[in-house]
């Protein structure tokens, strides 16, 4: 199976991992940047992902808006 994990926008690389630090950190995984994510359950790395992209479309949706 092949996968294209290019991003859109390689710029925002930087931005989006400091958003999943804070995320993390919000979720009450401090230290998320050294943790062996393979030692995290699924549902863990699930809520980090889970709410960027809640918080990317949130950020979407107001700038659609014009907000």
């Amino acid at each position: 199976m092949s996968t294209n994990n290019t991003k859109a926008v390689p710029e925002a690389r930087a931005a989006l991992n400091q958003m999943k630090l804070e995320i993390a950190g919000e979720l009450g995984m401090s230290n998320y940047e050294n943790i062996d994510k393979g030692n995290l359950t699924a549902r863990q790395n699930g809520y980090v992902g889970g709410y960027m992209t809640k918080k990317l479309v949130e950020m979407a949706e107001r700038q659609m808006a014009g907000k």
